[in-house]
């Protein structure tokens, strides 16, 4: 019989990054910011990791992301605002951000890596397992991903990974896992984690993507971990020595995710997430598809 561990109650989410990519859009804005359709990203995960029980979120920031604690704070002004006008629909979705969970914040101060941005999460979190959820993947909710990563880990314990299997030739652009087969079909055990390998050099074609369930352990190894790829703090250098060492915080499984997936880290992939999400809302949907197939039908007569 497997042992049951304790479940986790807090999430923590890495929201310090440049958005270099995104520029200039993001000279001012915060990336988690952009609108993805009429929310913002970060407002996605957020919704995600209430869905799947953890209503306390820890959002790791930087200089520039007040908008992000705005966004999650009440506007009286706005909000009374709406209310004079009888405007009930477009009150509810303002509301709605301010009531979704409790949020805390703290500055990561030096931009040292996901690994160093997640430890400034140990204050927070404390002695317990708790998730980290990456702004840039958005999960459809159809998919319950996290739900699922928690479950595993309350039946293994020890800390439980993301994996999506990509090309080969798009390995270098994740983490990439070595992996071995357990009873559960989308679970496997982890014996040894790779940040960006070449693809001749990668253990798998198991990518990790933004969603983590670790231990408390991981804070120690962080501490420790010395900058690597880029020069930074990786964590996955972190989750190598708990996967070698499994008498330390445990051992590393990987729920292997076949559902869908919206990248919005990259400009590409944002536009075609923007153009599937709004497809499938019943507001948008059926004028917007209509609109899509003359467009596509007419540049490709064009061509």
């Amino acid at each position: 019989m497997s042992q049951s561990h304790p479940r986790i109650s807090k999430a923590v989410i890495p929201a310090a990054g440049l958005g270099t990519r995104f520029l200039p859009a993001t000279k001012a804005t915060p990336k988690e910011m952009l609108p993805v359709v009429d929310k913002p990203a970060i407002q996605y995960v957020v919704e995600e990791a209430v869905a799947a029980g953890l209503d306390d979120v820890l959002m790791v920031t930087g200089r520039n992301k007040r908008p992000l604690e705005d966004h999650f704070d009440r506007n009286y002004e706005l909000e009374s605002a709406l209310e004079k006008k009888g405007d009930a629909n477009r009150l509810a979705k303002v509301q709605e951000s301010s009531d979704l969970a409790t949020m805390h914040y703290v500055r990561q101060g030096d931009p040292k890596g996901l690994g160093h941005a997640v430890l400034c999460a140990a204050p927070h979190v404390g002695d317990e397992p708790f998730a980290v959820l990456l702004g840039d993947d958005l999960i459809d909710p159809r998919d319950p991903l996290l739900q699922r990563m928690i479950d595993v880990q309350a039946q293994h314990g020890g800390s439980v990974i993301a994996l999506m299997e990509v090309a080969p030739e798009q390995i270098h652009l994740y983490g990439s896992a070595a992996v071995e087969a357990t009873e559960d079909a989308d679970v496997v055990r982890v014996g040894g984690l790779v940040e960006k390998p070449d693809a001749a050099d990668a253990p798998s074609n198991f990518a990790i993507i933004g969603r983590y369930v670790l231990d408390p352990a991981v804070f120690e190894i962080l501490r420790k971990t010395e900058p690597g790829r880029g020069g930074e703090i990786q964590l996955t250098d972190a989750l190598q020595q708990l996967a070698a060492d499994k008498g330390v915080g445990g051992p590393v499984h990987g729920v292997v995710f076949k559902g869908r997936r919206y990248d919005t880290g990259d400009r590409g992939d944002y536009l075609r997430a923007i153009v599937r999400l709004a497809c499938e809302r019943e507001d948008l949907g059926p004028d917007f598809r209509t609109w899509l197939r003359r467009y596509v039908t007419e540049e490709m007569q064009q061509r």
